[in-house]
């Protein structure tokens, strides 16, 4: 008896000794109140720590004892402390950054999570402050270009902003602005991006072995997060450039407790261009130009309860009108597209080890085509009238979504994080108006469109991040997705696992697999950016996509200063479409969408290598890939494997920033890749009528020539009294190749057929005025 009260108490006793406690919190930038993503607090006593979430939330459970807690983030000095924990504690902690806005440098921070130490592989994150800093396209820094200097990442043509990533289309792409799918990402017919950098926060590009939390897309996830707005201080910046200028303000409403953030952005060819243009043309007025919008606004309602309000807001308008040159008989005609987003979340700390995130979107997305021809005559009593003849096309998506997302604390060794959506999809997969008036038959307008479909898709997931032992470290988890539309109704079970052995501090190697399905198409009618490329559901018909891809890798740092990485990667894409041989995206009003597509398979394989130095006053990175992308369809090339159009078997990327000294800053960026694969005849002979027929061997049999350029900026900054200002002189181009843009067929002076290469971009100056207070 005696016995076993003794053993009793020594094991109340122990229980008492080993109780744990939970320290949570939020870890926020001390100047402007933001929540700093990927925060690192670490017990330098028992070696466990945790990063913050995506709304900067952290927690960790130790046990009762007296703890030397270390907060740190990149570019902000680290702070420590030590207290005896003996219940559990919320702290908030407030970091300084390390380096002024006006700088580029990075400096380290105790302890952050480095490439080795991460359980995901294939993901990149790139700092908003050193897009800034590259050389950017006639002045206007854009986030979608940088990422395309990362290595499995290929752009699309000459100049715009697509994004190919490791074999995949760019509707594989899950592009989220504030957590909301942006279906159409370019302006200017893919020139640039939709996205002001001024307004973002954090960028990152996840590649593979994807998170259980994410779905719906095959290739990529493009994740893209607004600035909150200062809580402490008002503050602006813009910029004034060659074809465009772009304005930021944000501040608080009510100081730490509630802040907003607005920013636009227009571009001014039309105005510049239009009094030359109107001049030139006898009165005809072409236009284009592009805006953005940006808000938010976030509010704190207690220490555990905050609520954001953010959306965007943009659109491309191009016109054409001829009334002042002839106000009797002219033409209006146009183009316009653009897209709507609008998010509300509400973030709830449930406890100590519990954090939920509740969100409703609204995305949306349109684009028409329009002409109107106006011709004056007169009828047969002498009456003047006027005739309308007209033609207009338009299609577009919206989505309705409610979501929640919960991340529970289990332990140091365990991050687990549930959830599900459900997302009310509209699809506009086309329709023709025509009108006549004023004619002997008057139309007043015929409609002829496919009808709007709606569907409905669900998603729920769990993921948990695993921490078996000090060296291996997994990621694992499950994606179940539901989708209905008309009669169909699909599911899909998506397993996905990364893992990463320390081999030693400073050495590891990975592995990841996944597997993606997508409910949606695109179907892309030219390769140039125009938003004429139609979203379309899985139907039917039309099955979804889906793809497995595996990886393979190690990762290592070198002297605590340069990250390298080498990855392997095989993805098979399934039911991918396109469309058949000769198909038109005008709906004719007898062929349905369905009937013009053909569905077949894709394969991408390749290796990746990165070199980043992220810390001084000398960083940026090197990337190369090696990459092999093919598709298979049943009735084009013959049903045989043919080369993707951006199949492009080698590309080195390389960006720098140097930072001369306090005033001065340079960047460059130096970019080669193999040519991008076409078709083209080898030969020609005439018909039985007589017509021209030409003879191809094989789709995108022919390459273009390899392609590289060569970008520079300097930057001047100098501090005034209130605000501080950069001088921005660059070059795109800077040694004038002569990249291939497209390649048609002519004739020599002797009349033999020839292929000539048509270059679009020579050296193009530019420089811009920034201004910050």
């Amino acid at each position: 008896m005696r016995i076993t009260l003794l053993v009793t108490c020594i094991c109340i006793t122990y229980n008492l000794f080993t109780q744990t406690f939970t320290i949570s919190g939020y870890i926020s930038d001390g100047a402007t109140g933001e929540k700093l993503i990927g925060a690192t607090v670490f017990d330098t006593k028992t070696l466990q720590g945790t990063i913050t979430n995506e709304y900067g939330f952290y927690s960790l459970s130790l046990s009762e004892d007296t703890v030397k807690l270390s907060y740190s983030y990149v570019g902000y000095t680290s702070q420590k402390e030590s207290i005896y924990l003996d219940t559990d504690k919320q702290i908030n902690k407030k970091l300084s950054a390390s380096v002024e806005l006006e700088t580029v440098v990075i400096s380290a921070a105790e302890k952050e999570e480095k490439i080795q130490e991460r359980t995901q592989m294939s993901t990149i994150d790139i700092p908003i402050e050193t897009i800034k800093a590259l050389p950017a396209f006639l002045g206007e820094t854009d986030v979608l270009k940088a990422m395309q200097l990362l290595p499995g990442v290929q752009g699309g043509t000459e100049g715009t902003s697509g994004i190919y990533v490791r074999g995949g289309s760019p509707d594989q792409n899950l592009i989220l602005l504030d957590g909301v799918p942006v279906y159409n990402a370019s302006h200017l017919f893919g020139f640039f991006s939709v996205f002001n950098s001024d307004a973002l926060n954090k960028a990152t590009l996840i590649k593979g072995g994807f998170p259980a939390r994410y779905g719906g897309r095959l290739s990529s996830v493009i994740d893209l997060r607004m600035k909150e707005g200062n809580m402490n201080e008002y503050h602006g910046e813009g910029s004034i450039g060659l074809v465009a200028s772009r304005f930021t303000i944000e501040g608080p409403i009510k100081k730490d407790t509630s802040s907003f953030m607005l920013s636009a952005r227009r571009t001014y060819i039309d105005l510049l261009a239009r009094p030359i243009v109107k001049a030139s043309s006898e009165g005809s007025v072409v236009g284009y130009y592009f805006y953005d919008l940006n808000a938010k606004v976030n509010y704190k309602f207690s220490d555990k309860d905050r609520l954001y309000l953010s959306g965007y807001f943009g659109r491309d308008k191009f016109y054409f009108n001829d009334k002042d040159y002839d106000p009797d008989d002219y033409t209006d005609a146009g183009l316009d597209w653009g897209n709507g987003t609008g998010v509300i979340r509400w973030n709830h700390i449930v406890n100590k080890k519990t954090f939920s995130n509740t969100t409703a979107t609204f995305t949306s997305y349109d684009y028409e085509i329009y002409t109107n021809l106006y011709e004056t005559d007169i009828d047969d009593n002498g009456d003047e009238f006027q005739s309308i003849f007209g033609f207009r096309y338009f299609s577009g998506i919206r989505d309705w979504t409610l979501k929640e997302d919960i991340d529970f604390v289990l332990n140091p060794k365990h991050y687990i994080k549930f959830g599900g959506g459900v997302t009310y999809h509209t699809f506009m997969p086309g329709a023709t108006e025509f009108k006549q008036e004023g004619t002997e038959i008057d139309i007043p307008e015929i409609n002829l469109s496919s009808d709007n479909i709606h569907a409905t898709e669900f998603d729920l997931y769990i993921e948990d991040d695993w921490e078996i032992t000090s060296a291996l470290k997994i990621n694992y988890g499950l994606h179940a997705s539901a989708f209905n539309v008309d009669t169909s109704f699909y599911t899909s079970l998506q397993p996905r696992i990364s893992a990463r052995y320390l081999i030693n501090n400073d050495l590891s190697i990975k592995a990841s697999y996944s597997t993606m399905t997508q409910f949606i198409h695109l179907l892309s009618n030219s390769g140039i950016g125009l938003p004429t490329d139609l979203w379309v559901p899985a139907t039917d018909e039309v099955v979804p996509q889906n793809a497995q891809q595996y990886a393979v890798g190690f990762a290592y740092t070198l002297l605590n200063n340069y990250e390298i990485s080498l990855e392997g990667y095989y993805k098979k894409m399934n039911n991918i479409i396109d469309y058949k041989d000769g198909a038109s995206y005008l709906y004719d009003g007898v062929t349905e969408w369905e009937d013009k597509v053909e569905s077949g398979e894709g394969w991408a394989y390749g290796a990746e290598l990165f070199l980043q130095k992220r810390i001084g006053n000398f960083n940026g990175w090197l990337g190369y890939t090696l990459s092999w992308s093919d598709r298979q369809f049943p009735t084009i090339n013959l049903g045989e494997k043919f080369p993707f159009k951006y199949d492009k078997r080698h590309e080195i990327d390389i960006a720098c920033v140097y930072k001369i000294n306090e005033h001065i800053s340079l960047s460059a960026i130096w970019v080669y890749s193999s040519g991008q694969a076409i078709s083209i005849p080898v030969a020609k002979y005439l018909g039985t009528y007589g017509q021209e027929v030409y003879y191809y061997e094989g789709r995108n049999g022919y390459r273009m020539n390899p392609y590289h350029r060569m970008d520079i900026n300097i930057a001047f900054h100098k501090e005034k009294k209130y605000w501080t200002r950069t001088w921005n002189f660059g070059a795109y181009n800077l040694y004038n190749h002569k990249n291939p843009f497209f390649i048609y067929e002519d004739a020599d002076l002797s009349g033999k057929g020839v292929y000539k290469q048509v270059t679009l971009f020579p050296i193009i100056p530019y420089f811009s005025w920034d201004f910050k207070f």
